[in-house]
C-alpha cells in the first residue's frame, strides 16, 4: 500500500488539531479524535482496496520486430468490480526496446475493458520476454495505492534491420534501385539461358540471329535468352572475434547480416537457392532452399547471433560445407580478415574453389578510411597515414594473391558492404560463369 498525497493533505487535519492543542490544553480531545477519524478511515479505505479484484490482464506485441522498427505494445485491462476503478499501469518490458507511453493512467467502468499502448524500439536482436505487468489500483476514497503484479509472460523476436530488403523490393518494381546503389546492367535479349525465339529487332547482335529458323521464316529470327535460374547461393558468414568492430551504431557483424539479407532477397527474386554456414564460434547451417519459405529460415537462423571471442577456422569450414553440399554454387565468404590469417585463409579458398564458384568479402574497418581523410598537420598525423597506407597496402596484396587463385575478392567498408554484393552478385549473373 503506498500513501497518495491526498492522504497526506488528510493527516494536516490532526497536525492543525496538534497546534490548536498546544494553546489551548484542555482541548486534548479534539486532537484525538481528529487522528482517530483519520486513522479510521484511512483504515478503511485500505480495506476497500484490498478488496478491489485484480483486473484482469492481456497483453499484445508484435510477433516479429526489426532492430530499430518502431512498434506498438497494447494492454488490455479488466474491471471484475461492480465500481469503477483508477489505476496507474506500468508493463514490465525487456532491457532491449525504448519506451514511450509508460506508466499510463487508466480508468475503466464497471465490468468494461479498457485498453492503453505504448511505443516500443528495439535497440538489440534475439528473444526477449515481458514476464509480468504491474497495477497500481486507486482505493475509493483515494488514500491509498494498491499495488498488483500480474504474471503475463509474452515473447518476441527482434530480427535485424529488414529496412534495405523491403525498400529493394519497392524499387525494384519502379525501376528505381540506383537509388541504393546497385546497378541493374541486363538488357533484354541477353542472359545464358535459352528463353524463346521472336523477330529480329534493331540492336540484335549477329550472335543471336537463328539462321535456321531464319531461312524457314524468311526473316530474321533471334534468340532470346534470359539469366541462369536455379542456382544456389551460401553464404560463410564469420562469428569470430573481429567481426565486432563497430561502424556507427552496428557491428562489422549486424552490417553482414543486413547485407546478406539484401543479397537473399535479390537472389531468390532472381530464382535461385539461398543458404547459410556460420563459422567461429556459432556453427549453423541452412541448406539452400527457394522460394518464400528461405527468408524466413534465414531470419530464424541468425536473427539472435553473435560474434563470439572465438578465432575464425577457415579450413574446417571450408571441409564442412564441401561435405554438406555437392552441388555447385556460389559460395561468399564474409569475414574481415588480417594479413596473418593468409597462411590458413588461401588454402581454404582454394578447397572451395574445387567445387564452387567462391567470393571472398572482406570488412575494413572505416577507421582505416577516415585516417586517410583531411589534412596532414604534423608529425603524428603523417605517422598515421603512413601507417594506414602500409597495412592497406597489405591487404591489396592478399587480395591480389587471391584473385591470382581466380577467387573473386571484394574489400569494403561496412556500409557499402550491401550494394557491393548485389552488384557482384549480378555481375556474376550476367556473365554466366557460375
Amino acid at each position: 500500500m503506498i500513501p497518495t498525497g491526498r492522504l497526506l493533505a488528510l493527516l494536516l487535519v490532526p497536525a492543525a488539531a496538534a497546534v490548536f492543542v498546544w494553546f489551548r490544553p484542555d482541548a486534548g480531545a479534539l486532537w484525538w479524535s481528529a487522528l482517530a477519524a483519520v486513522t479510521l478511515l484511512a483504515i478503511a479505505d485500505a480495506v476497500m482496496a484490498r478488496s478491489i479484484p485484480t483486473p484482469a490482464v492481456d497483453r499484445r506485441v508484435p510477433e516479429v520486430m526489426g532492430l530499430n522498427g518502431a512498434g506498438k505494445v497494447g494492454l488490455s485491462l479488466g474491471n471484475a468490480s461492480s465500481r469503477p476503478i483508477e489505476m496507474t499501469v506500468f508493463d514490465h518490458y525487456p532491457d532491449c526496446l525504448d519506451v514511450s507511453g509508460l506508466p499510463a493512467a487508466v480508468r475503466a467502468a464497471p465490468g468494461e475493458t479498457s485498453k492503453i499502448a505504448y511505443r516500443v524500439v528495439p535497440r538489440r536482436r534475439g528473444e526477449f520476454v515481458f514476464p509480468r505487468a504491474q497495477i497500481r489500483l486507486r482505493s475509493p476514497i483515494g488514500l491509498w495505492m494498491h499495488n498488483r503484479v500480474v504474471d503475463t509472460e509474452s515473447r518476441i523476436r527482434v530480427y535485424p534491420d529488414l529496412a534495405a530488403a523491403e525498400r529493394y523490393t519497392a524499387l525494384a518494381r519502379g525501376r528505381h534501385l540506383h537509388l541504393l546503389g546497385i546497378h541493374a546492367r541486363r538488357r533484354r535479349g541477353t542472359g545464358v539461358d535459352f528463353h524463346q525465339l521472336r523477330e529480329y529487332r534493331a540492336g540484335d547482335s549477329l550472335r543471336q540471329i537463328d539462321w535456321k529458323a531464319t531461312a524457314r521464316m524468311q526473316k530474321f529470327i533471334s534468340r532470346d535468352y534470359q539469366e541462369e535460374r536455379n542456382q544456389d547461393l551460401i553464404f560463410l558468414l564469420d562469428c569470430g572475434h573481429r567481426m565486432r568492430a563497430r561502424h556507427g551504431d552496428l557491428s562489422h557483424f549486424d552490417h553482414s547480416l543486413n547485407a546478406i539479407l539484401l543479397l537473399t532477397r535479390v537472389a531468390l527474386r532472381h530464382g535461385d537457392a539461398v543458404g547459410v554456414a556460420t563459422f567461429g564460434g556459432n556453427d549453423t547451417w541452412v541448406p539452400p532452399r527457394r522460394g518464400s519459405g528461405a527468408m524466413r529460415d534465414i531470419l530464424d537462423a541468425l536473427f539472435d547471433l553473435y560474434p563470439s571471442g572465438d578465432t575464425p577456422d577457415y579450413s574446417q569450414t571450408a571441409a564442412g560445407l564441401l561435405a554438406r553440399h555437392r552441388k555447385r554454387a556460389l559460395a561468399i565468404v564474409v569475414t574481415n580478415f588480417r594479413d596473418e590469417d593468409s597462411v590458413e585463409l588461401l588454402p581454404a579458398l582454394k578447397m572451395l574453389q574445387r567445387r564452387h564458384l567462391v567470393l571472398l568479402a572482406s570488412l575494413r574497418e572505416q577507421a582505416l578510411d577516415d585516417a586517410l581523410n583531411g589534412d596532414v598537420e604534423d608529425f603524428d598525423k603523417a605517422l598515421r597515414v603512413a601507417a594506414v597506407h602500409d597495412y592497406l597496402g597489405q591487404r591489396r596484396d592478399i587480395l591480389e594473391r587471391v584473385r591470382a587463385e581466380g577467387v573473386l575478392g571484394l574489400d569494403t567498408a561496412p556500409r557499402p558492404l550491401s550494394a557491393s554484393l548485389v552488384n557482384r552478385y549480378l555481375q556474376i549473373k550476367q556473365a554466366g560463369v557460375l
